[in-house]
């Protein structure tokens, strides 16, 4: 079994729970979101249009959450990339990367679970709200630096 990894991935159940979270966020701040679940090896878990949401912010929600994957929020990806010229014009081209706030890593125990992508609010700030309120059901969130500093979404 040499040639075998062992991975864990985010379970349905799990992302049913963060999309809900996300929604209630969005209801809460009265914007109408996309949200998207991704497990580890990029395939959508879970998702939701509110209804009223744009069309285009749903494939812009799942790219937030495929960016995240990296390992990154994508606000933090465009941090990196944006002092780098040819970084800035070239990584935003390749499919699936979006490089603006509202996708984060969805990590348990330090391994990249998932990722959550959420996009469609006026404001790219009540994504990321919407996106924290769903990563705060992770048992991660509660225990203080759980993650790196650089890598936590709150």
């Amino acid at each position: 079994m040499a040639n075998v990894v062992k991975k864990h991935s985010i379970s349905s159940e799990l992302a049913q729970k963060m999309v809900n979270a996300a929604v209630a966020k969005a209801r809460e701040l009265g914007v109408t979101e996309n949200v998207a679940i991704l497990d580890d090896g990029g395939n959508l878990k879970a998702f939701i249009r509110m209804d009223g949401a744009s069309m285009p912010t749903i494939e812009i929600a799942q790219n937030k959450a495929y960016t995240a994957l990296f390992g990154v929020s994508t606000q933090d990806f465009f941090n990196f990339i944006q002092s780098d010229p040819s970084l800035l014009a070239g990584i935003p081209t390749l499919a699936r990367v979006a490089a603006w706030g509202g996708g984060f890593p969805i990590k348990v125990s330090g391994e990249i679970v998932g990722a959550i992508g959420v996009s469609g609010a006026p404001m790219v700030q009540n994504d990321v709200d919407c996106a924290k309120a769903a990563l705060a059901l992770l048992p991660d969130e509660s225990a203080p630096n759980a993650m790196p500093p650089d890598l936590n979404p709150g």
